[in-house]
């Protein structure tokens, strides 16, 4: 209607005026056989009068025309950025639900006295909100779901392994793929093979699985993390990168002979879940080159590695997730990886190389003790479905929420008053127990004695990174040798929890931060050989001093 929307032009007006504010108007005389006489000096009501048209069937056109200029402007409105909103949702709708179990504290504190105080013992069912780990435990979205039905479960020459082998090498860029059952298999047949009596791998830092195939195979393990990493309560927003210096005397003290390879862990779990920046990685591959030692990644959270690169790195945030794990992958000269993280799939891994002697001898390993080499330890669906989580897992949709709310969950467990590995990287948020419990030493094993208070208060299970996972017992002396740090992890599931779980989560922390001072360590009555923190039993060193627990 006139007057309701975009002023119509005035047909007192000169038409020539009215052609330079109106370009569309020349469609619409046109189309009423309208023509402009005294070069449009006359008036528009003059022009169609003058044509023999009627003036009001002329206005009635117009106003459709303009009508038409005005959706035409909203579309150019509606491809405008649009202003960010408050609420961060998941980019994803729930389709299948499991309900969760409860639990009494006198049940949860029985289940503990039951599994020696391990809380990797704990049956499952016991648990209530379970963020003892990242790998495996995943959902999988509908495409992933779908992708199962068309496996091929063919022992030899898979459809599916193609498939996957084909996903891998768009995005690594890697000659060979190899299959494993998940990454420590991986990293089994690697360190099998380059490791050894008398050799050393330097890392940023080795994690549990990692770490104990380097042991296994004779060799050193040997962590160069950069000093940042080493304050727990100062920010920095790469962490997780390697000390270059430290790095670049090994490798001249040592050379090839003694260093098969450097490993790098993306992102770097043992500190933090911390980032290593894209300009640390071309100075290790730098070194790398120059002193002729492969370079290799421990890429299990490519991803959310990739992503806090776009978030932090200047340079890097016009980029995509992708296009900066190109780059990264582009660096190195092999991976080990655990799909069972940033791979979205809940079993599946693989190694994947250049080079061609090292891939022969890795697939008679795997021929041994995985699988025939076009499925590698993995069934079929494992193979469709990591296929699809390595496209799905670069999404930026994805990666923002995921990266977001772990930050959001840190932020929470912050107000709660815990102490926590600052920044809040990738996959969890990592709380400081010797902070938190400055009275009990590495004997005490804290940050175990804190993830036990946790699941004892709210069923909540988490996992020490400290001296049960990274120390271990002098012989002579039955003491602790410590760990660098007490650290209590909170892995956040992909696409699992909601806000609301990971709020409880904090609230549950806080009522533990509010009684620590009565918090009892906890003492070491068997242990395993080899990563110990998996099976070992614990007991409390004395009776914490509390209350009624029926109270806090």
């Amino acid at each position: 209607m006139p007057g309701s929307g975009p002023p119509r032009p005035d047909p007192s007006l000169p038409l020539s005026r009215l052609l330079l504010d109106f370009p569309w108007l020349r469609l619409v005389l046109d189309r009423h056989r309208v023509r402009a006489c005294c070069g449009g000096a006359c008036s528009l009501r003059e022009a169609v009068e003058q044509s023999g048209a009627s003036l009001p069937d002329f206005l009635r056109s117009v106003d459709e025309a303009l009508a038409c200029d005005a959706d035409a402007s909203q579309a150019d409105a509606a491809d405008a950025p649009e202003a960010p909103f408050r609420t961060a949702f998941e980019p994803f709708r729930i389709k299948v639900v499991e309900p969760l179990g409860a639990t009494t504290r006198a049940d949860r504190t029985r289940a503990l006295e039951a599994v020696g105080y391990n809380l990797f013992r704990l049956p499952a069912a016991m648990v209530l909100i379970d963020l003892l780990t990242d790998s495996g435990t995943s959902a999988m979205s509908a495409e992933q779901w779908s992708a199962l039905f068309r496996a091929d479960e063919a022992y030899a020459g898979s459809r599916s392994f193609y498939r996957f082998e084909e996903e891998v090498r768009e995005l690594t860029g890697f000659k060979h793929v190899i299959p494993t059952h998940q990454g420590r298999a991986a990293e089994r047949i690697l360190f099998s093979l380059v490791g050894g009596p008398r050799h050393i791998v330097p890392s940023n830092t080795l994690f549990d699985t990692t770490r104990a195939n380097v042991e296994a195979s004779g060799a050193r393990g040997v962590d160069l993390p950069v000093a940042e990493g080493l304050d727990t309560a100062k920010p920095h927003p790469f962490k997780g990168n390697i000390d270059l210096d430290a790095l670049e005397t090994l490798l001249a003290g040592e050379g090839r002979g003694a260093i098969p390879l450097v490993l790098m862990t993306l992102t770097n779990n043992a500190v933090g879940g911390q980032p290593v920046s894209l300009a640390n990685l071309r100075d290790v591959r730098a070194l790398c080159a120059m002193h002729g030692v492969p370079l290799f990644l421990d890429a299990a959270r490519f991803a959310e590695n990739c992503w806090l690169i776009r978030e932090r790195e200047p340079g890097q945030s016009d980029r995509s997730p992708r296009a900066i794990a190109r780059e990264v992958f582009s660096l190195a000269d092999g991976c080990v990886f655990s799909g069972k993280k940033d791979g979205l799939s809940n079993m599946g891994g693989f190694l994947a190389v250049h080079d061609d002697a090292l891939a022969a001898r890795a697939r008679d390993l795997l021929v041994l003790g995985e699988g025939f080499p076009t499925y590698g330890g993995m069934a079929a669906r494992d193979l469709e479905a990591l296929a699809v989580g390595l496209r799905e897992c670069l999404e930026p949709d994805y990666l923002d929420h995921r990266i977001r709310s772990v930050a959001r969950f840190g932020e929470a467990l912050r107000r709660a008053g815990l102490p926590l590995v600052e920044p809040v990287g990738g996959h969890a948020v990592f709380l400081d127990a010797a902070r938190l419990l400055p009275r009990l030493g590495p004997d005490d094993f804290p940050a175990q004695a804190l993830a036990c208070a946790l699941y004892r208060e709210g069923g909540v299970r988490g996992v020490e990174v400290g001296t049960l996972m990274f120390g271990r017992t002098d012989p002579a002396t039955g003491r602790q040798v410590p760990a660098r740090h007490e650290l209590v992890r909170l892995a956040v599931p992909r696409r699992v929890y909601t806000r609301c779980h990971l709020e409880y989560v904090a609230e549950v922390a806080g009522r533990v931060a509010e009684h620590a001072d009565r918090l009892g360590g906890l003492s070491l009555v068997e242990e395993p050989p080899a990563l110990r923190h998996f099976g070992a039993r614990l007991r409390p060193r004395a009776a914490a001093r509390t209350r009624c627990p029926e109270v806090w």
